[in-house]
């Protein structure tokens, strides 16, 4: 089976949507070769120092849900990858026309956005440039707009990744690849400060904000924030019903409407983790490695028209579920437990979001992280969303809490940028939902 970054770029993607609050990612039939334009197309060499600027050109914000008001730049930037390789990352960074409220230099939100898919056509970046039946003929408008503009519009500048293989042509997405989505983060923070026009600096105040895949991606940058990335200057992150066990996370998705996460995940640690393309073969029928191609070349919307509470099991030999074969199999099972968030100790307060009824990533398993950093003596804020009815796989009670804890959430970054102190509830979360 051949789902080399040649066959995700000729990938097509095609109808479907999902539809919650105001969130659209859909789009008609389309060559994601032909559309993408030779900006992510990365070169042959890449600068040396991570964060640095590949490229830059200026970009047009689409008239999209809410439309943040403030200069919009594409960047192109070098990172690396889990196995230590150089890679350009994509990305969007937004100057914006207000004024800071706080004192000292503006701040930067490094904003990591959640599942978007995994085709070229998919990256956050086009979802920020294109309206309704924009540009490179994909209708691509992300439900992450709303909050990308309530920031920038208090003065605060965004930065946000495509993350590492989601735009740029040379590779796949990575997707929950806990390492590839922080360096992703961190470095567009770095990259950030070296936008011609930006009044961001090194010394201005960072944050991570991110849901759902985002969360997990902000989760992981916290931890590795001290080690991988001390020069920037970090004062706190958001983490909303980050995906911080995986292999939890592989069997709660599974027979969703949103199924095809899972083949995300297995399509992005082929690239890193080539030897378990064995074990795949083994073990998917011809029905599961046409989905794991086709999943490859897809937004989320399209994943969940075509795959949405499908079984995994369909998908293998044995009719075990992806999660099944993970467990039984100690080199799968080690590449999956490495993605687990929790077992670094975050240096700035951290605030998590979950939902008690959550549908997709249980709120247990982000209880579990909250528990596991209060344990390493983190400043921990755990917010739970009380849920009093089930959404059976739909995503709904999953997502809620991005819509219900909005407010919350950047009000509580925004007192972390001010240099407002807070204080952990770490003794009260053995007792919450």
């Amino acid at each position: 089976m051949d789902r080399s970054p040649r066959l995700r770029a000729v990938a097509k993607t095609g109808a479907g949507a999902l539809l919650l609050t105001a969130a659209v990612v859909a789009g008609p039939a389309q060559s994601a070769l032909a559309g993408v334009p030779a900006f992510y197309t990365p070169p042959a060499t890449l600068p040396s120092d991570n964060g640095a600027l590949v490229r830059s050109e200026s970009m047009k914000l689409g008239v999209n849900i809410s439309t943040p008001s403030g200069n919009a730049t594409r960047i192109m930037y070098k990172s690396i990858d889990t196995n230590g390789n150089p890679v350009a990352v994509t990305g969007t960074y937004i100057e914006p026309s207000a004024k800071w409220s706080g004192t000292g230099p503006r701040p930067l939100v490094s904003y990591a956005e959640g599942t978007q898919g995994q085709g070229d056509l998919c990256a956050p970046s086009f979802g920020l440039q294109n309206a309704v039946g924009g540009a490179f003929g994909s209708t691509n408008i992300s439900y992450e707009v709303p909050n990308i503009a309530s920031l920038v519009n208090k003065g605060v500048a965004v930065v946000v990744t495509d993350y590492i293989g989601l735009g740029t042509t040379d590779r796949i997405h990575t997707y929950v690849n806990r390492v590839d989505e922080a360096h992703a983060v961190l470095d567009a923070a770095r990259a950030a400060t070296r936008v011609t026009g930006a009044s961001v600096t090194t010394a201005s105040p960072v944050a991570t904000f991110g849901y759902s895949q985002g969360g997990g991606a902000s989760a992981a940058a916290a931890e590795l924030q001290p080690t991988y990335a001390p020069d920037v200057n970090l004062k706190g992150a958001y983490a909303g019903a980050p995906p911080a066990d995986l292999g939890a996370v592989m069997k709660t998705a599974d027979g969703t409407d949103l199924t095809a996460v899972i083949g995300y995940a297995v399509n992005g640690f082929l690239q890193t983790y080539p030897q378990l393309q064995s074990i795949l073969d083994a073990n998917t029928n011809a029905a599961g490695k046409a989905a794991l191609n086709k999943i490859s070349g897809q937004c989320v919307a399209d994943s969940i028209a075509a795959y949405g509470f499908q079984k995994t099991s369909s998908w293998t030999t044995s009719g075990k579920s992806i999660s099944q074969i993970v467990a039984e199999n100690p080199a799968a099972q080690a590449v999956v437990d490495a993605q687990r968030i929790g077992r670094l100790k975050p240096t700035v307060p951290v605030r998590i979001t979950t939902g008690t009824r959550d549908d997709i990533v249980t709120h247990g398993q982000v209880k579990q992280l909250a528990t596991d950093w209060c344990g390493l003596g983190a400043n921990v804020t755990y917010v739970p969303v009380r849920q009093y009815v089930d959404t059976y796989g739909t995503a709904l009670n999953h997502l809620g809490p991005s819509v219900v804890d909005s407010s919350g959430a950047q009000n509580w970054i925004l007192d972390r940028l001010k240099g407002v102190a807070t204080s952990s509830n770490c003794s009260s979360v053995p007792s919450l939902p």
